[in-house]
């Protein structure tokens, strides 16, 4: 027999599961979540879930100590692990906060010696640190590293060098201190386990002989991103040794640097078979475009974030992708590129269309309203969106929203804050009500333009779903953030920039925080006095307020991170870091 919680919430007893196999049935469950739920059944469940677990996912660097971690679940072997506040992307978190991986790979160097795969994002990353994980865990296999900083190519050269069971080096969007290629010809000549590099973020030219011998001998690869120095003919070479590839990020397409004939690089990507993810695309020209048609009639994410494409170069394109469910695109294709979309691609699920120049308030390219209607009307299987603009219109986005009714993220960015509806002067309250009224599946919603606490009333009412709420330059008093608070049941993540929200919208979350994973607030109007009233209140979570200076209870706290936590407050924090 074993225990359980019944409704009453005493413990009584059911049938029992022979140990071993509630292990194997518990270990076929991928979701962290439904792990995590799962672990609440019973005794018995919550210690065959801690003995099964082989990854964890930690959201927030400072919810749990790495201590606590390793006495949980002893025999990981991945783990994925979020530091920054996701406003570090936009330098509103100061350099040198934390979120220093070091801490967690001494723990783990003897909890969990036979680690394999560590995943990190916005943590700090010391070359110190990379080089004791390439030591000190000897059967380590999978490193990926997205938008971290601390760390340069010399932590790559360690990881390199030491990690003779290496299947994957995925560097993506990292604050890097480029030292030089030399990195890549410090892989053993025995190591041919690699099944996935990514190194199209660094900047430095790379030994291509080194590359080419590493891309040989691992005939297992199968993604492949090099940076913008590799040309089209170095590329031709690579592709000639792993024609298995299903993810490729190529190199630049500068014509100068191609000496080769376009039917014969055509011939090369037709050799592609397999091939489902393309990116890179760097100096693309009309000329040298189609060599990558003959690749394309499989693509399902197709990555044009790097390829400053027009409206026709992208029609003529889009044409070979039938079967495409992503889509990313630079504003420079225009509306009539996002036409091209809505005609071309029917199938597609996620779109996101990034600014070419976001800090040129005079340019006149872009993307509008018009664009995202067209697209909206070809693809009614549209869940994911993150559209940056520069005009919007609430009938637009109502429009949006009715051919696109199973929006699960939806991020709108009208690029010059508080903008109205530019046709009729109304701010933009009933686009986003249109949206959370008509998507009823909405989890994660970014919102912008000229709004009123219209708009957050909406959301609270509306969007029972939603988990990630972000917002900036938005909402007209404290009821904009109470409407939320009390309103979204789901809501884990709150980031808040530049709102006229104060201490009573703080305080109103005082039930409702510690069921989130964090609230960020900066150039609000809160005050030292109604942070400390929020930590005495809830002493379970972590209430830290970045200081520009110092100041009394009744000074502004201009940056403030709440988050739940069973480590206590951080012992880490620099000076302008205060834990109320």
């Amino acid at each position: 027999m074993v225990d359980r919680v019944d409704s009453a919430g005493e413990w009584t007893q059911s049938s029992r599961f022979p140990d071993e196999v509630l292990e194997r049935v518990l270990a076929l469950i991928d979701s962290h979540k439904d792990r995590s739920s799962v672990s609440l059944v019973c005794k018995d469940w919550y210690n065959a879930e801690r003995w099964s677990r082989r990854h964890v996912f930690i959201g927030n660097c400072y919810s749990v100590s790495p201590e606590i971690v390793a006495a949980r679940f002893p025999r990981i072997r991945s783990v994925t692990l979020k530091g920054k506040p996701r406003f570090s992307d936009f330098n509103l978190v100061p350099e040198d906060w934390g979120a220093d991986v070091q801490p967690w790979l001494s723990a783990f160097s003897t909890a969990y010696p036979f680690l394999e795969e560590l995943r990190l994002k916005r943590m700090a990353v010391s070359d110190e640190s990379l080089e004791f994980l390439a030591t000190k865990f000897h059967g380590f296999k999978a490193l990926s590293l997205l938008s971290c900083d601390g760390f340069s190519t010399d932590g790559l050269k360690a990881i390199a060098t030491h990690c003779k069971k290496l299947t994957e080096l995925d560097i993506q969007e990292n604050g890097i201190d480029d030292l030089g290629g030399h990195w890549l010809s410090c892989f053993p000549e025995s190591l041919t386990s690699l099944e996935i590099l990514n190194f199209a973020s660094l900047n430095s030219e790379v030994s291509f002989d080194a590359l080419e011998k590493l891309v040989a001998r691992c005939k297992s690869l199968r993604v492949l991103k090099v940076n913008r120095n590799i040309s089209l003919d170095q590329l031709q070479k690579l592709l000639s040794h792993c024609p298995q590839l299903t993810e490729l990020g190529t190199g630049t397409f500068m014509q100068e640097l191609i000496s080769g004939p376009v039917a014969e690089f055509k011939n090369m990507f037709s050799n592609c078979r397999n091939l489902i993810t393309l990116s890179g695309l760097w100096d693309a020209t009309p000329f040298y475009l189609p060599v990558i048609y003959p690749a394309c009639a499989s693509l399902t994410f197709l990555n044009l974030s790097y390829a400053t494409l027009r409206s026709d170069e992208l029609a003529n394109l889009l044409s070979h992708c039938k079967t495409l469910r992503r889509l990313w695109l630079l504003d420079t294709v225009g509306d009539k590129g996002l036409e091209a979309v809505g005609s071309c691609c029917p199938l597609l699920e996620e779109l996101r269309v990034f600014p070419a120049d976001p800090f040129d308030q005079e340019i006149l390219l872009g993307v509008t309203e018009s664009g995202f209607v067209s697209v909206s009307r070809g693809c009614p299987k549209l869940r994911y969106v993150l559209y940056f603009c520069r005009q919007m219109t609430n009938a637009a986005v109502a429009t949006i929203a009715r051919n696109c009714p199973d929006f699960t993220h939806f991020r709108l960015c009208i690029m010059n804050p508080g903008q109205p509806d530019y046709l009729t002067k109304e701010p933009m309250d009933e686009a986003f009500g249109a949206i959370v009224k008509t998507c009823t599946k909405l989890q994660r919603l970014a919102i912008s333009g000229l709004l009123t606490d219209r708009t957050f009333e909406y959301i609270g009412k509306y969007a029972k779903n939603l988990e990630t709420l972000s917002v900036a330059f938005a909402g007209s008093s404290d009821l904009g953030m109470e409407y939320v608070l009390q309103g979204c049941q789901k809501l884990r993540k709150l980031e808040i920039r530049d709102c006229p929200f104060g201490n009573a919208a703080l305080l109103s979350g005082l039930t409702k925080y510690e069921s989130m994973r964090s609230l960020w607030m900066s150039a609000c109007n809160v005050t030292m006095n109604a942070c400390r009233v929020l930590a005495k209140e809830r002493p379970r979570l972590n209430v830290e307020v970045m200081r520009d200076e110092e100041g009394g209870d009744d000074s502004q706290a201009h940056k403030v991170y709440v988050y739940r936590t069973v480590a206590g407050p951080r012992r880490d924090a620099p000076p302008f870091v205060l834990t109320l």
